[in-house]
């Protein structure tokens, strides 16, 4: 048996290639899958079926480009509504890929349609090498239950995430081994571990989820102090439903000159600064929303940014095509154009330039200064320096007309990510006195300095 993971690290995203007998299953591909391509034609491998976990919500999946390119047939749960050609799936049903058979597990929880897959290796085989559990049950976490909620009520997915956990998924073998569709820092759950495969038997122990309570209990503690969901969320997931555009041979937006940028703006479409934060604050073009490619890039444009607004991009040259792509993970195919030239001809041309300050976070936090602190609410919990003002990045565009815009401030996250884009929407909203405490609270942590639980 073949069997290969691949992730996508910006959206913390895993998807997996299974084959046997000159033929393969892509399960919860990504919206490029060239390498699903590759990686077949390397094996040998025919791929002739696309499975889903579920319909994603975090991502665009490339299951329509997969079928469109291979003849493949996409399978997912018969609950999805599906608006695309599809074999609808339920608990029981099996497809086969040479002698590797994949069994359909119903998990309902964090969608109401979710699957999980039993890799079974050969053909008679009694129990699983493997089940793909989707954002059913992750490494030391299991899913949110709170992203649907407009659709069923939050308590009613997180029993049926209960009843799927110790029903079904705590009830195959210690050995099985668990391939999830997320890791760390994925918005699908709160506290996922690092590693990108466990077993059965670890998460049984080691999963502070999984920890014996009962089902009341279980549906308090998963729905308490879940992270923002983006607004991109039920955009992705609706995209999914219909079938996204096909993507092969899809040409990238134009390059435009700085006049034919400025007349994008000036027609509504948003300035999104892709550089580093470094280069963002020695000169950017005024009124531009950062959002650094190294980093969770896609997913903080898809909260801070509505899937149809236009985009004009700035990006280093190289880099422009990955910028597009990354965006297109989440579904967002809105952008205008792309700055021909970068800053360089933007200050070749001599039009204006704003600046951003930025200081060691152990420099920039003293006596005097006002502090906002742009983490999620858990962080903020841990800890954080006395007197400071707490406004998650994400609520940051609606709540910044509750901070003094006249005033001085000093933005930290936790190691300066977060902070220097959080710089640009208050920079948007008229703040000019900003200054971006770089290394953030972990660095400010871990230089002994005070803090307040």
């Amino acid at each position: 048996m073949v069997f290969k993971q691949f992730y996508v690290g910006c959206l913390a995203h895993a998807s997996y290639l299974i084959g046997d007998g000159g033929e393969a299953a892509v399960v919860d591909p990504a919206r490029d899958v060239e390498m699903y391509l590759d990686e077949a034609a390397a094996q040998g491998l025919r791929i002739t079926w696309v499975l889903e976990t579920h319909l994603h919500a975090d991502f665009v999946s490339g299951h329509r480009e997969l079928a469109a390119r291979t003849g493949a047939t996409i399978g997912i749960g018969a609950g999805a509504d599906a608006r695309f050609p599809h074999h609808a799936l339920r608990g029981g049903d099996e497809v086969r890929v040479g002698g590797v058979r994949i069994r359909a597990l119903e998990t309902p929880g964090h969608t109401p349609e979710s699957l999980s897959f039993l890799v079974f290796e050969r053909a008679d085989d009694a129990e699983p090498y493997a089940v793909l559990t989707g954002d059913t049950l992750f490494v030391g976490d299991v899913g949110r239950v709170d992203i649907l909620s407009s659709r069923l009520p939050v308590a009613d997915l997180a029993g049926m995430m209960y009843d799927s956990l110790h029903g079904k998924l705590l009830r195959l073998p210690d050995a099985t081994r668990v391939y999830p569709a997320h890791g760390a820092g994925s918005l699908c759950g709160r506290s996922m571990s690092k590693e990108s495969w466990s077993t059965i038997g670890r998460e049984r122990t080691m999963n502070a989820a999984l920890t014996p309570m009962s089902r009341d209990a279980f549906i308090a503690e998963v729905t308490r102090d879940v992270p923002e969901t983006p607004v991109y969320f039920l955009h992705s997931r609706d995209t999914n439903r219909e079938g996204p555009p096909l993507r092969a041979d899809r040409a990238m937006p134009p390059a435009l000159s700085p006049a034919a940028a400025v007349d994008q703006a000036s027609r509504g479409a948003t300035w999104l600064d892709t550089r580093p934060f470094a280069d963002y604050a020695a000169g950017h073009v005024p009124g531009a929303l950062l959002v650094p490619l190294d980093g969770q890039y896609a997913s903080w444009v898809g909260t801070l940014v509505g899937p149809g607004d236009p985009l004009v991009l700035i990006a280093e040259p190289a880099r422009a095509e990955e910028a597009v792509l990354r965006l297109s993970r989440v579904g967002y195919e809105n952008v205008v154009g792309v700055l021909e030239g970068g800053i360089e001809r933007w200050s070749a041309e001599r039009l204006p330039l704003a600046r951003t300050a930025s200081a060691p976070v152990t420099d920039a936090i003293r006596p005097g200064r006002n502090v906002l602190d742009v983490r999620r609410a858990p962080e903020w919990s841990a800890f954080h320096v006395e007197g400071a003002t707490h406004v998650p990045l994400a609520r940051l565009p609606e709540r910044a007309r509750d901070l003094d815009a006249a005033a001085e401030w000093v933005v930290v996250c936790a190691s300066g990510y977060r902070s220097g884009i959080a710089c640009s929407v208050l920079e948007r909203a008229g703040f000019t006195q900003l200054t971006n405490a770089t290394g953030g609270m972990d660095t400010w942590r871990r230089a002994g300095l005070a803090t307040a639980p």
